[in-house]
């Protein structure tokens, strides 16, 4: 009996050895274990807030400030232009491609593609001067003006391109939701910081003189994020991203007259819902 006895548990020892071996191999197998290697890309669309800003206008015969100038997005909705290719640019978008450099830290390179306009007919303290004061129905009193489309229109739409490196962490956060088999679902956390230029199309009408509507580097902008990623039967996922920053503007093209331009810095604040895919090459 004592033989047998300690052959019994010499059996369930390698037994459940053998289990737990084969349970960690299974784990080690699941693609979705690691990271390191793969590559993604995503697209998606996003929603934009913009804290006011001063914007100061500069050309031979003028020189003026807009203080606490008001501005907003220019939304899409839901639409397919979201996914036709030529037609893509006209929507707010973000386009994201990268490299996993290790299971938990990713570099990517994209293009956040906000809109930036200037919100009409609304009142502002002036700083400065211009020609012909009074002919495009823009005085107030208190030193205001009334922004006009005669006097100022000025919109960033296509767009306010932020071009920008991140670098982003990841982590699994699946067992939180009771989920074993992560290469049927999978569920991240991210947070990434992000640093680049903006390469804006201005489209601007100002005191009258001839627009100009090109691209343009203009500045610069630095951003963090945080997001939650679900990735479906390993290689498709579904995003959705808060990202918030600091946009440094100071050659911003107005006219076809170079000598005109302007400058301006602001806060921003996105929201962000992409597809994207993630692959070994």
């Amino acid at each position: 009996m004592k033989h047998f006895l300690l052959y019994s548990a010499f059996l369930t020892i390698i037994f459940t050895n053998n289990a737990t071996a084969q349970e960690n191999t299974e784990i080690q197998n699941k693609y979705t274990t690691h990271n390191k290697g793969k590559f993604f890309m995503s697209w998606g669309g996003n929603r934009d807030t913009y804290s006011n800003s001063d914007i100061t206008f500069r050309g031979k015969d003028y020189n003026f400030t807009l203080e606490n100038v008001e501005a907003h997005d220019k939304p899409k909705g839901w639409h397919v232009d979201y996914i036709n290719p030529s037609r893509m640019t006209i929507p707010q978008t973000n386009f994201r491609m990268g490299y996993f450099i290790s299971d938990h830290y990713s570099v990517a390179i994209g293009v956040d593609h906000m809109k930036y306009v200037m919100t009409q007919d609304q009142a502002v303290p002036i700083d400065g001067y211009y020609q012909n004061p009074g002919s495009y129905d823009e005085i107030l009193p208190n030193n205001q003006v009334l922004l006009t489309e005669e006097f100022l229109k000025y919109e960033h739409t296509d767009g306010l391109n932020y071009v920008n490196t991140e670098v982003s962490r990841h982590d699994d956060i699946s067992s939180m939701f009771a989920i074993e088999n992560t290469d049927k679902i999978q569920i991240n956390l991210t947070e990434g910081v992000g640093f680049g230029l903006l390469y804006p199309k201005t489209n601007t009408t100002l005191l009258g003189k001839e627009r100009h509507d090109d691209f343009h580097v203009s500045g610069y902008g630095t951003s963090l994020k945080a997001g939650l990623n679900v990735t479906f039967f390993k290689h498709f996922y579904l995003q959705g991203e808060l990202k918030g920053g600091y946009i440094n503007m100071q050659d911003i093209r107005t006219t076809q007259n170079t000598e005109d331009s302007a400058s301006q810095d602001f806060f921003f604040f996105q929201r962000i819902i992409a597809v994207g895919g993630i692959f070994r090459i």
